[in-house]
C-alpha cells in the first residue's frame, strides 16, 4: 500500500466519534487516483472531523524556505521548510482558538475569563507577523485593535 493509501486509513480509522468517509478496496489500492483529487479528499475528511478544517499557504510561499543564519558564521545555518513552518503556526492558532472555548467555557468567574482572554488576545496580537503566510484573510491572526 503507498504512503498516501496509508495516510487516507489513517485518517480514516481515526475517526470514531462519527461515520467517516469508507472507500473501497479498489478506491483506496487504485494507482488512477490523481494527487489533486487525493489532496482534496484529505482535506474533505480534515474539514469534517476538525473543528477549524484545512488552511492553505499562501501560493507565493508553496515550497518555501526558512533559512535561520547564526551569528556565528563557523555554525551551519538550519532551513525549515515553509510548509512545515506553517503548519505550526497553524497548530499554535488552532490550539490558542481550543483555548479560548475552554476559557469562556469554564467555571471560572467573569473578571477571570476577561483577564485570561486579554492574554490570548496579546498571543493573537503577537503572532500577527506571519499573517502574510495564510491564503486567506479569515484565517489569519487578529490582536486587539486599539485607537
Amino acid at each position: 500500500m503507498d504512503e498516501a493509501a496509508q495516510t487516507i486509513n489513517r485518517l480514516i480509522s481515526s475517526s470514531v466519534s462519527k461515520p467517516a468517509l469508507t472507500l473501497s478496496w479498489t478506491q483506496r489500492h487504485s494507482t488512477d487516483v490523481e494527487t489533486e483529487s487525493l489532496k482534496q479528499i484529505i482535506r474533505d475528511v480534515l474539514q469534517e472531523e476538525t473543528s477549524f478544517g484545512y488552511v492553505d499557504l499562501a501560493p507565493r510561499w508553496s515550497g518555501g524556505k526558512i533559512v535561520l543564519h547564526p551569528q556565528d558564521e563557523s555554525l551551519q545555518s538550519k532551513e525549515i521548510p515553509l510548509d512545515t513552518f506553517f503548519h505550526k503556526i497553524v497548530m499554535i492558532r488552532d490550539r490558542l482558538r481550543v483555548m479560548e472555548q475552554k476559557v469562556n467555557s469554564s467555571k471560572l468567574s467573569d473578571a477571570e475569563k476577561v483577564d485570561l482572554q486579554q492574554y490570548i488576545t496579546k498571543v493573537y496580537g503577537s503572532l500577527t507577523t506571519f499573517n502574510v503566510l495564510f491564503r486567506d484573510k479569515e484565517e489569519q491572526f487578529r490582536g486587539s485593535s486599539k485607537g
